[in-house]
């Protein structure tokens, strides 16, 4: 299977990454092949031409010859959500099973026009955190969770979702307040639920391992994360390729865009209770 690349610019971590993790995890049977970056790397000046030698991958010149040229789409850019948008419109009216890199959008609203997109073509999309697929966070799945605390490194814009992500799928239900209490590159929010739980997460600003405590109905459990996420997330991926069948629901998805988008505003209202829109 043939694999196409879109991204904003092609010289980041993941798309250095993901054909690698791609073929082993599965089995040499799929293959990062195409790719296009709308711009040069901002960062270094290393050109998609420059990026695509270096791989061994074709350099495409438009999204639509990769869609053509491909049998399933990975529209990248991991640190700028605000392009996929415009990134996905041509692959999500192609009908080839795409999906769209974290963080998914920059708000609720425009994740819903993403999917909306995808749903009215018919195409298979989805977008995740690799934070999800952690062999910790997975043996918690259908555990009745009171509270969760977590932190984990670098700032709440690009590095938030591997904290929230996995706080939603703990926790179940709708998130209806954020608060932010920190300053700086230390972020701390707190989030209330509709049913009277709460949650809190801390972005240090900088290094940390993504931790967690949790509070069980049997009392309370830590962790860190030491498990191969990304494999985890790269298995799950290779069988959305194969079947279509998406692995974290659009609803879901869209709910945590929505406390992003909160936790976003609350970060610069420190003190101040903001509704998410659910």
């Amino acid at each position: 299977m043939k694999i196409g690349f879109i991204d904003y610019y092609l010289d980041e971590w993941h798309a250095d990454n993901y054909p690698e993790m791609l073929r082993k995890a599965s089995g040499g049977e799929m293959e990062a092949a195409f790719a296009y970056g709308m711009i040069d790397s901002p960062l270094t000046g290393k050109t998609s031409a420059q990026w695509c030698e270096e791989h061994g991958i074709a350099l495409c010149g438009s999204i639509q010859e990769v869609i053509e040229r491909s049998d399933a789409l990975i529209v990248l850019s991991p640190d700028n959500c605000e392009m996929h948008e415009e990134l996905s419109q041509l692959p999500l009216r192609s009908g080839k099973k795409t999906y769209i890199d974290k963080t998914f959008a920059p708000d609720r609203k425009t994740a819903e026009a993403i999917f909306a997109l995808g749903e009215a073509n018919r195409t298979p999309c989805y977008s995740t955190s690799a934070l999800r697929f952690a062999a910790e966070y997975e043996a918690l799945r259908g555990r009745r969770v009171k509270s969760v605390s977590t932190w984990g490194p670098n700032g709440l814009e690009t590095y938030g979702i591997h904290q929230l992500e996995p706080i939603m799928m703990l926790m179940q239900g709708c998130a209806a307040q954020v608060m932010s209490v920190g300053q700086g590159g230390w972020t701390n929010l707190l989030l209330r639920w509709e049913d009277g739980r709460s949650a809190s997460m801390l972005c240090t600003g900088g290094d940390s391992p993504f931790a967690a405590n949790l509070c069980l109905e049997e009392g309370c459990k830590f962790l860190t994360v030491e498990s191969d996420f990304f494999g985890g997330f790269m298995r799950s991926l290779v069988a959305f390729f194969w079947t279509g069948e998406i692995p974290v629901s659009h609803q879901e998805t869209i709910a945590i865009m929505a406390v992003r988008e909160a936790a976003l505003k609350a970060a610069g209202n420190p003190g101040v209770w903001i509704p998410v829109q659910n």
